[in-house]
């Protein structure tokens, strides 16, 4: 995903807000990140997610399948591991099923916006406000950012998972589909557990989530600027 981001900061950078004095800089990451402004962060974030997407989208689709499998006996579960959940999946559904969920992905990562957004707010607050060191900067900006993203993403994230988890049908013999639109799964949270269920389980979440980042983007940005120009 920060592959995709840094090349997305340079797109928007050179070719969205480019400035005056583009063809005198050098092409740091560190110095396309100071020049891009806030909002050339935040959609660089989200294009980074639709990206990450279409990666991600079947891996969580199966991992999420897999987890749902509560029985203690193997023999019973209909998925044996990974590969033959897979398997069955694209046999019956095709590409189409392994994608299934593809559209909640792209939404909940859309939420990059404020991940990134934030993440350029505070690493310019912080330089300009405070003397911490750039490791610093990055550990504060990248945890509290992070926070952030989980904050304004989490019931779309509810919501992904129901729509994951919902059996697909058909042939594959896994019961009938329930939610054939985003919306179907969303309102279902709401009939079952109104507000509350979109946010169940979102402290773990959100406590895990400041280190966890916090400790990547120490080090993703200390890669970036040891890197050569």
């Amino acid at each position: 995903m920060l592959g995709s981001l840094t090349f997305y900061r340079r797109f928007y950078h050179e070719n969205i807000f480019p400035t005056r004095t583009l063809k005198h800089v050098s092409a740091s990451s560190a110095d396309v990140n100071a020049k891009l402004p806030t909002l050339g962060h935040a959609l660089a974030g989200i294009s980074a997610g639709w990206t990450v997407s279409l990666i991600a989208a079947p891996v969580e689709h199966i991992k999420a399948r897999l987890q749902t499998q509560y029985s203690a006996h193997k023999a019973s579960r209909l998925y044996s591991g990974p590969i033959d959940c897979s398997r069955r999946i694209f046999r019956s559904h095709g590409i189409r099923g392994l994608y299934h969920g593809l559209l909640a992905t792209s939404l909940f990562r859309s939420f990059f916006f404020f991940w990134w957004g934030s993440y350029d707010i505070l690493t310019r607050s912080l330089t300009a406000h405070t003397t911490l060191s750039q490791p610093a900067v990055s550990f504060w900006s990248g945890g509290l950012s992070a926070q952030a993203f989980w904050i304004t993403s989490y019931p779309s994230d509810v919501v992904k998972q129901r729509i994951m988890t919902d059996p697909l049908g058909g042939t594959l013999g896994d019961g009938e589909r329930k939610y054939w639109r985003w919306r179907d799964a969303a309102a279902d949270v709401w009939r079952r557990d109104g507000v509350r269920g979109y946010w169940r389980g979102f402290l773990p979440c959100f406590l895990r989530a400041f280190p966890a980042n916090a400790m990547a983007l120490v080090a993703f940005e200390g890669v970036m600027r040891a890197l050569p120009e």
